[in-house]
């Protein structure tokens, strides 16, 4: 099979390498508040973004947007990987995020919630963990109880990143419990100024993330809040959660990469009892594993992502991606900061940030060990 990138792939590779460089490298310790990004600096780079003609390219182009594949995407966010200016879950100078939920809605609620969304008018949440529901959201006790002509939703959310600014939720709750993670859990839009819907907590992490914990209490919403059918909650969030995992590999690509960049510059130029690190077999050793798993991981995203593109089911590959993407990468930046020493835990250097985040990414969107035990079903089922 031939993994070579096309032309226009390996164009848009170098421009946004340029631009990472040139324009976000260079601000990245400054341009944060720890939480988000400042205004000033986002709106800087996304003037820039938007002049090199990487605007909505997530979007379908029917929408306004660029309507890229998940091959480009992934070479796009490998790249932005690479710097620390843009918190690890807002990612995006490249136009306002938009859920691929909320691409398949009707058309009144597109005029409702799309829209506004991709005008930058309204910005949204995902609304799923749990206090007894995270790395397996089938045991979410959220309810949404037909009452009338609507729905009357009650439970708690946990860990739910940009509640606080969110104008509207993607509520998954429980409409059969019967039938559980099989058909039985929905997915609804709830505007956050609904009666019953309160921010409970917002919460500190080591990675600057500020997620709430919310609450909703006997909130009522109207029959059109359904999104999709009832009991495609899962299926609606399927693709969007295979395609979040698919990032967390690639977003480790860039890691990597700056890992080896940083630490093979410093190997070169600091000596230690009279020798340049670069010539002790310890430290060529580090470098190496580092490059090894760079190879082989961006090879697992490649392929996975050309695969998403050609219309395959991903999911298992994405298991895999994300499982290990975020090891490595976690593994990458650890050897850097033992490559660096004391100047690797200081805030001089973006290594201490990587690491913080790269330790929270083994935990978010699947934990190794539950998505191991999902991949053993497969080689038991396959294999045996």
């Amino acid at each position: 099979m031939d993994f070579e990138l096309s032309d226009d792939l390996k164009m848009m590779k170098d421009q946004v390498r340029r631009f990472v460089d040139t324009e976000v490298i260079p601000i990245e310790r400054e341009a944060s508040d720890g939480f988000d990004m400042l205004p000033e600096y986002r709106a800087r780079l996304e003037a820039k973004t938007r002049a090199l003609g990487y605007w909505y390219v997530e979007l379908p182009e029917d929408l306004g947007g660029l309507g890229l594949g998940l091959t480009a995407r992934v070479i796009l966010w490998e790249e932005m990987g690479r710097t620390i200016a843009c918190p690890p879950r807002k990612q995006s100078i490249f136009g306002p995020e938009v859920s691929p939920m909320l691409i398949n809605l009707t058309e009144a609620q597109k005029e409702k919630y799309l829209y506004p969304v991709i005008s930058g008018e309204k910005a949204s949440c995902f609304a799923l963990s749990e206090p007894d529901a995270g790395g397996d959201p089938g045991a979410i006790r959220s309810t949404a109880v037909k009452d009338g002509d609507g729905y009357v939703i009650n439970g708690y959310k946990r860990y739910i990143t940009n509640a606080q600014k969110a104008d509207f939720a993607q509520v998954m709750a429980v409409t059969d419990p019967v039938k559980g993670r099989r058909g039985g859990i929905s997915a609804f839009l709830v505007d956050m100024d609904t009666p019953g819907v309160t921010i409970a907590r917002e919460q500190q992490t080591m990675m600057g993330d500020r997620p709430c914990e919310l609450a909703f209490e006997d909130v009522r919403v109207p029959a059109d809040a359904l999104m999709g059918e009832e009991g495609q909650g899962f299926a609606l969030s399927q693709d969007w959660i295979n395609q979040g995992r698919i990032r967390h590999g690639a977003r480790a690509i860039g890691v990597i990469e700056r890992m080896l960049e940083l630490s093979a510059e410093y190997a070169k130029d600091r000596k230690t009892f009279g020798k340049p690190l670069a010539e002790r077999q310890a430290v060529q050793w580090m470098l190496v594993d580092s490059y090894v798993d760079l190879q082989a991981l961006r090879l697992m995203v490649y392929t996975t992502a050309a695969a998403y593109d050609r219309g395959e089911d991903v999911r298992n590959d994405a298991y895999v991606v994300k499982m290990r993407g975020d090891k490595m990468a976690f593994e990458a930046t650890d050897r850097a900061m033992q490559i660096f020493g004391g100047a690797g835990v200081t805030l001089d250097l973006p290594i201490e940030k990587f690491w913080r985040d790269q330790r929270s990414m083994m935990i978010t969107e699947g934990p190794e060990e539950i998505l191991r035990g999902a991949l053993a079903q497969k080689i038991l089922r396959d294999y045996a």
